[in-house]
């Protein structure tokens, strides 16, 4: 799986003119489930997130895990993230897994995260989607599983 986490002061997540999904202060998560990908993966990205120490402390250092702070998750599926762009000038997604199986991992992944002990919200797999949100430092972490 791939994830890409923004450090968030606030986030939202609009469909057809709805907010389905908020959060913060804590984490935007955008998250792609890849070829291969099963149970394993998300488990130990949802763990790792869990405890990722990237929030500040008193003495304004990164030492606050999500967990730390009581912090919450917007976490919306991003299958762009797993864009090729090796080759010519339009990225090629062949190595994301297939719809059916992304948007179960998806889920999984939302779940598992809810299971650390984080208030988790989600957009809607597959739809369009409107995400705003203000980026806390800014801080962005690209992460794999």
């Amino acid at each position: 799986m791939r994830a890409l986490l923004q450090r968030i002061s606030n986030a939202s997540v609009t469909v057809a003119g709805t907010v389905i999904g908020r959060s913060g202060p804590g984490l935007m998560i955008l998250v792609c489930a890849m070829q291969g990908d099963g149970e394993t993966q998300v488990a130990q990205l949802a763990e790792k997130i869990a405890k990722l120490r990237i929030f500040k402390d008193d003495a304004g250092k990164m030492n606050r895990s999500i967990l730390d702070i009581g912090g919450s998750a917007l976490v919306v599926s991003q299958f762009t993230l797993a864009a090729d762009t090796s080759r010519g000038n339009r990225p090629g997604f062949s190595e994301a897994a297939p719809a059916a199986e992304g948007e179960q991992l998806y889920e999984a992944f939302a779940r598992k995260l809810s299971d650390q002990g984080i208030p988790v919200e989600t957009g809607s797999f597959g739809a369009d989607m409107a995400v705003e949100l203000v980026n806390d430092g800014p801080v962005t972490i690209w992460m794999e599983s």
